[in-house]
Order: structure tokens, then C-alpha cells, then sequence
């Protein structure tokens, strides 16, 4: 009868143990990468121009592809086009500055002292739950029709998320972290600026997606305040001759903003966060 310690310790149920191995993962190249994000547009492209082809979309309801192509080279060839990209960018930018600096403000004062905090948070929460769309006809009252009005109205919408973003970013910050840079000696507002901010800053980035995004949602409603410029105005034109060929134009170029908006963000986090892109 063999003894219970002749059994090797393999068929004991032991296991040797292993070097571990890090599963690296193998990076895609930046075109195939760019090529699936471009699926998904491509397949609503052909989706439009096979549903135009077989008579399912006739222009009164929706014009065909190559109509708005034909569209675009009206408008660009008589500088409408232009024009009006040139006067809703700088609505949108102004507007979006406005919001940004305003948010990035109160929320670090929220976030980073205990009076601002009380003081500010709860006029701002209460504030965030208005929707921006009916301040429009109240700024119609206050400012009339003119730019101030939609320029203020986008900066409203876009105040909010960069606010929230940054006061939760900023009250993320180790708290111990902040303790020892004011024991060296260095000022709240060299706290704010070396330490704080940079800890913050993809809450930071998040916000100033939302508000870019929201910029162009805006300056969508702000254009409706009777716009005599701009994208919003090419589209009421457009509308009273039932020229869907240019409607479709307009909600192209306002789809077009939005994606070139994030990509601008996405470009901003893979330059301030190099790191975030080893993670994925």
C-alpha cells in the first residue's frame, strides 16, 4: 500500500505556480480605426441614396444625395454658404466662450471653498433646471432680436454642464494633496491653478463636450429669433420655397459642427492626457 507522503504533489491536487503573463493588447492602426467610425455614416449615406433611387423618399419629402451636393455648390458658388457658416460659428464661439468662463468660474468657487459653495450652489442647481429653450422669448423681451439675444441664450445653455463638470472635478481633488501644498506655503490661487485644475481635468474635458455640443443645439433655437444671417436664417428661407435640397444642407452642416466639436475635444484629451490612450 502506498503512503499518503509518496504521492507526488501533482496528483495531489497542487498546482505549480506560474509566472504571470500582462495580456497586451495589439494597437489598431489610426486608419482602420478611422474607417469603422466612418461605417455608420457611410450605411445611412447608402440607406438615403437607395431610398431616393427606389422612389421611397421623393424630393418634396426628403431630396436625393446628389441633389444636396448640387445644393451645396449653389450655396457655395453665390456665398450664401459661407456667409452664413461665417455669422452662426461666431454666435456659437462667442456664446460658448461666454458659457465656459462663467461655469469654469462658479464651479471652481463652488468646489473649492465652503462659502462659495453655499452661497452659489444652490442658485445654480436651481438655475440648471430651467430649460434654455423658454428663456427665448423672455431674452426676445429683454434684448430684442438682435445678436445679444442669441449670443446670451447659447451661452445659458452651455453655462450648466461646464459647471457641474467642474465642480464635481474640483471637489475630487485629494483633500490631503491640498493640505500639504498650503503647508509649502503656496496661495489658493496657485492651489487652484498647479494642482487642483490639472486633477480636475477630465471632469473638465467632459463639460466642455456637453457645452459644445449644446452650443450648436442652441444656436439652432437662437437662430429662430428672427435671424436675418446665418444657418438658421438659410433654413427659413429654404422652408417658405419648400427647397428641401437646402434643408437638408442646413441640418448637414449643423450634424457637421457637432461631430467636428467633438472631435476637437478628442483631440484635447489625447494631447493633455497622453496616458489615456496606453489604457485602451
Amino acid at each position: 500500500m502506498t503512503a499518503v507522503h509518496d504521492i507526488p504533489a501533482a496528483s495531489a491536487g497542487q498546482r505549480e505556480l506560474v509566472t504571470p503573463r500582462p495580456v497586451a493588447r495589439r494597437p489598431r492602426p489610426r486608419r482602420f480605426r478611422a474607417a469603422v467610425r466612418a461605417l455608420g455614416p457611410l450605411a445611412l449615406l447608402v440607406l438615403w441614396w437607395a431610398a431616393s433611387a427606389a422612389g421611397a423618399l421623393t424630393p418634396d419629402v426628403l431630396a436625393s444625395p446628389a441633389e444636396v451636393v448640387r445644393a451645396v455648390g449653389e450655396l457655395w458658388g453665390n456665398g450664401q454658404l459661407p456667409d452664413a457658416l461665417a455669422t452662426s460659428l461666431t454666435r456659437s464661439g462667442l456664446g460658448l466662450l461666454l458659457g465656459l468662463a462663467v461655469g469654469l468660474t462658479a464651479g471652481v468657487v463652488t468646489g473649492f471653498t465652503r462659502l462659495g459653495d453655499e452661497l452659489l450652489d444652490s442658485t445654480m442647481q436651481t438655475l440648471r433646471t430651467i430649460p434654455f429653450l423658454s428663456l427665448v422669448p423672455l431674452f426676445m423681451v429683454w434684448f430684442g432680436i438682435n445678436e445679444i439675444a442669441k449670443v446670451l441664450l447659447i451661452a445659458v445653455a452651455t453655462t450648466f454642464p461646464m459647471y457641474v463638470s467642474t465642480s464635481s472635478g474640483v471637489r475630487s481633488t485629494d483633500a490631503r494633496l491640498v493640505e500639504a501644498m498650503r503647508s509649502f506655503g503656496m496661495s489658493r490661487f496657485a492651489i487652484v491653478r498647479e494642482v487642483v485644475l490639472p486633477g480636475a481635468l477630465p471632469s473638465l474635458l467632459a463639460g466642455l463636450r456637453l457645452s459644445m455640443t449644446l452650443s450648436v443645439i442652441a444656436l439652432i433655437a437662437a437662430e429662430e429669433i428672427n435671424a436675418t444671417a446665418g444657418i438658421g436664417y438659410l433654413m427659413a428661407q429654404a422652408q417658405s420655397y419648400a427647397r428641401t435640397d437646402i434643408l437638408a444642407v442646413c441640418i448637414l452642416v449643423y450634424g457637421l459642427l457637432g461631430l467636428l466639436a467633438d472631435a476637437f475635444v478628442r483631440l484635447l484629451d489625447r494631447v493633455l492626457m497622453p496616458w489615456r490612450r496606453a489604457e485602451k
